[in-house]
């Protein structure tokens, strides 16, 4: 067994965190830097559990083991003969990490070792939590907008962040962004505050955001465009368009321009827009952009939508499923079976979650302008239901 050192933290009380009551979270020996940390991944959702927490992660300031570690692949992820490491973090910081993953979706209990900037696959343990518990986790954005509860799916970079900061700016009330999570009936939808990426060009088609920037990630944001826009016009200059130099700076331009946004927590961004992160789901929006300068909006079967965002939940998971196979090449006998059958589960609920639900297609070009987005769209979101009905 894994014996870590005492920890630096052993006096300061239990965090707790509850996402709408799905899953339960408690942070053991955190110190303040510590619960940063998790606060930055998940958002300001802390509450006092009433019942026992569905996963423990544990702060110590070293991991030792009872048996040499025996590396999967370089620096990636180990294994002892009763644990599994996970060795890197956010933005491939080096880091150790225990994760039990054949406890997941029971009580599990995740060991990090201090100095993490993330708890790595945190949001995916998390997702699967709720999954085993009969509710949907959804990759998409939601608000209320004209008493009517709006999801808006779609395969990554399809236009969801986009579409909420549209009708934000409009008077909608901010759901949730990135990650939704769906009751088993399909009746209401809830949120998480984790911050959202704000990329440049979303500034520049909503400038009124723009003022909710600190001084600092300004500057950030206007000293990469400078590089870029340099770095690009340099790069096809005659003088070095065939050069060395040229090459260099056309393959480093798209890595820079990966770095123009911030991440900011919806309270920041949309202040008092942001409620109690929950509603009715009344209507579904699937958007992805197309390659025609217009954008179209047009009745969709919502079971086509289930059928294709059972695969964007499978991509969305991809890195944990890649660590969850390292972990079956370490301990072959160790199954599990919610993990297993994932897929056929959010297929299932999918199905029954989405069926019967007014459901749209909306195809844009990319980048879109995100007003005309809202333009497009918002005459499909007027009330289909009485007004006093209860979100």
């Amino acid at each position: 067994m894994s014996n870590e050192r005492p920890s630096n933290g052993a006096g300061f009380h239990p965090v707790e965190y509850d996402l709408h009551g799905l899953a339960g979270i408690r942070l053991l020996n955190a110190t303040p830097a510590d619960s940063t940390v998790v606060d930055r991944q998940i958002g300001p959702i802390r509450a006092t559990l009433n019942r026992e927490p569905d996963i423990i992660i544990r702060f110590v300031d070293s991991l030792s083991f009872s048996s040499p570690m025996r590396y999967l692949g370089v620096d990636d992820t180990a294994f002892t003969d009763d644990a599994f490491v996970v060795l890197r973090s956010k933005h491939k910081a080096r880091a150790r990490v225990k994760i039990p993953f054949d406890y997941i979706g029971r009580q599990c209990e995740i060991v990090c070792e201090r100095g993490l900037p993330a708890v790595p696959l945190l949001i995916a343990i998390i997702n699967l939590t709720v999954l085993g518990k009969g509710a949907l986790p959804m990759h998409a954005s939601a608000f209320t907008y004209n008493g009517s509860g709006v999801l808006v799916t779609g395969w990554a970079k399809g236009g969801k962040t986009e579409t909420v900061l549209a009708f934000i700016a409009n008077g909608a009330e901010y759901v949730g962004d990135e990650w939704i999570y769906i009751s088993q009936d399909g009746q209401r939808m809830y949120g998480i505050p984790e911050p959202i990426r704000i990329w440049d060009w979303h500034l520049n088609e909503m400038p009124a955001y723009r003022s909710q920037l600190s001084r600092g990630e300004r500057l950030r944001l206007k000293g990469l465009n400078a590089v870029v826009s340099s770095m690009d016009r340099l790069a096809d200059s005659t003088v070095l368009r065939r050069s060395a130099p040229g090459r260099l700076m056309r393959r480093m331009v798209p890595i820079l321009q990966r770095q123009q946004y911030v991440h900011l927590a919806p309270q920041r961004l949309f202040s008092r827009a942001v409620g109690p992160m929950m509603s009715r789901l009344d209507k579904v929006f699937f958007v992805a952009s197309h390659e025609l300068p217009d954008i179209t909006v047009q009745p969709m079967n919502p079971e086509a939508i289930a059928r294709r965002m059972v695969f964007s939940l499978q991509e969305e998971r991809a890195d944990f499923m890649s660590a969850y196979l390292k972990f079956r090449f370490a301990f072959p006998e160790a199954r599990n079976e919610l993990i297993e059958c994932a897929e056929e589960i959010q297929r299932d609920i999918l199905q029954r979650a989405l069926a019967g639900k007014e459901a749209y297609s909306v195809y844009h070009p990319y980048p879109v302008s995100i007003p005309a987005l809202y333009d497009a769209i918002h005459p499909f979101c007027k009330v289909t239901r009485p007004a006093n009905v209860d979100r």
